[in-house]
């Protein structure tokens, strides 16, 4: 079986030609295994092309590294787009991809020499539907107090298609992801885990974000999380609704257009290498 690495400004994942067929190829066991930085490929998930869906051009499915299924990733979503253009033996400028996935229909834009822009759609703050416990009954879950290893912190939830918990902190760097981010990843007010990002705000139209990622621990760059980040800070008055959003693997443009309500992210996708499992 080919496959093809691809990263997002570091957040990397193996791309599956899987078009033959309507179930992945692999299994979540075995894609864990491809994952394993030493004894496998190594990525932060394997990336299914499937057969289209709901009158969408491909079906995307992701296994993290965990084995888990998300509803989507952004970088992700980026980089399946650039291996459709491999697939297609051309990248067209301009084109665009309707692509099927678990959190509905995402449709990424080429925007040439590897830059993606992607329509990452409405972004649902219904408590409920995000899901989290957290003020259920209310509109939107903004700076509302969560206590995660006896310290308050305030919270900002926003589902991208899918969950994310959001912090603002005055140094990103400072925040001891490792020990806190599975904390809040597994906290019994997100009744389906969640993605926790830390947020700095260096300027209203510039912010800088780690990520812990649910079912694939810290990762150098988080799409879905980038563009939650705008929303929260939006939300929080905090920042712009056109932001530059700094992560360890580098930067993504991002848009919360106030017009449609749909969330913009642009941004590079790499190939790095292609094999034979």
């Amino acid at each position: 079986m080919q496959f093809s690495k691809y990263h997002g400004l570091g957040n990397d994942f193996i791309l599956i030609d899987n078009r033959q067929s309507d179930q992945p190829l692999v299994t979540p066991q075995e894609a864990v295994q491809m994952c394993d930085r030493h004894f496998g490929i190594g990525a932060d998930g394997v990336i299914f092309v499937l057969p289209p869906q709901n009158h969408c051009d491909y079906t995307m499915i992701i296994f993290n590294s965990d084995g888990s299924e998300p509803e989507m990733c952004g970088n992700g979503i980026r980089c399946f787009a650039q291996f459709v253009t491999e697939l297609e033996g051309k990248e067209e400028v301009g084109k665009q991809y309707p692509i099927h996935t678990l959190a509905g229909t995402i449709t990424p834009t080429i925007k040439g020499e590897g830059m993606i822009r992607v329509d990452m759609g409405e972004p649902e703050l219904n408590p409920a539907k995000i899901p989290t416990t957290l003020n259920q009954g209310g509109e939107k879950v903004v700076s509302e107090s969560l206590t995660v290893a006896d310290k308050e912190y305030q919270v900002s939830c926003v589902s991208m298609g899918n969950p994310h918990c959001l912090v603002f902190v005055d140094k990103v760097a400072d925040v001891e992801l490792e020990k806190i981010g599975p904390l809040f990843e597994t906290h019994e007010v997100f009744p389906q885990k969640t993605n926790t990002e830390f947020i700095e705000v260096v300027r209203p139209d510039y912010l800088k974000m780690r990520v812990w990622e649910r079912g694939a621990g810290i990762t150098l760059a988080c799409g879905t999380g980038a563009c939650a980040t705008v929303v929260a800070g939006v939300l929080n008055g905090k920042c712009d609704r056109i932001c530059t959003v700094e992560l360890p693997g580098g930067c993504l443009e991002i848009e919360w257009n106030q017009e449609d309500n749909h969330i913009y992210m642009t941004g590079p996708a790499v190939k790095a290498f292609s094999g034979n499992l």
